[in-house]
C-alpha cells in the first residue's frame, strides 16, 4: 500500500513539474502591442460642447450665476489667482484653454482625464482627479463667464486661446 502511495505522488510531483516548466519551445508567446502615437489633443477637448458663442461685453447674469456655482463646487480647490492648491489656479484659463475646452472638462470630466492629454497633463501636475461635480452645459456656460471677468481683473486679459 505505501509503495501505491509512492508511486501516485511521484506521478503527480512529475506531473506538476512538467506542466510549470515544459519545452521553451512550445510555451505561448507574447506579443507587444506596437507604440503609437499619443493622440493629439483636440483644443475643444472632448464632449458635447462643440462650439460657444462669446459675447463681449460680458453676460452680466451670468457671471453673478458662475460666481455663485463657483463659490459652491470650485472654491475649494481652485484659487481665482495663478495659486494651485488641490487644482490649478484660474488666472488666465480663457487665454490657454478654448472655451469649449474648458466647459468640456466642466462637463465631462471622467473622459476628459481619460482621454484629453490635456487633461491628463493637469491632472500629472496636480495629482488629484478632478470629480465630477455633474455641472450642466449652462451652468458651465455661467462658470466660463465667471472666468472670463476673473482674467480681465486677473491678469488683464480673456479669451486670448480663441486668437
Amino acid at each position: 500500500m505505501k509503495k501505491i502511495k509512492f508511486v501516485l505522488v511521484a506521478f503527480a510531483i512529475i506531473g506538476f513539474l512538467q506542466s510549470c516548466g515544459g519545452n521553451p519551445d512550445s510555451q505561448e508567446k507574447t506579443t507587444v502591442p506596437p507604440v503609437t502615437e499619443t493622440p493629439k489633443a483636440s483644443p475643444n477637448g472632448i464632449g458635447e460642447v462643440e462650439t460657444v458663442t462669446l459675447t463681449d461685453p460680458m453676460e452680466e447674469s451670468m457671471i453673478v450665476s458662475g460666481k455663485a456655482i463657483y463659490e459652491m463646487k470650485c472654491a475649494a480647490c481652485h484659487k481665482l489667482t495663478d495659486q494651485r492648491v488641490v487644482g490649478p489656479g484660474w488666472a488666465g484659463v480663457t487665454n490657454r484653454r478654448r472655451p469649449e475646452w474648458v466647459m468640456n472638462m466642466i462637463t465631462n470630466v471622467d473622459v476628459m482625464l481619460e482621454k484629453d492629454p490635456v487633461a491628463q497633463k493637469l491632472l500629472e501636475e496636480c495629482l488629484t482627479r478632478m470629480p465630477n461635480q455633474a455641472v450642466s452645459v449652462g451652468d458651465a456656460r455661467a462658470i466660463l463667464e465667471f472666468m472670463r471677468k476673473n482674467d480681465m481683473e486677473t491678469v488683464g486679459e480673456k479669451d486670448g486661446a480663441t486668437k
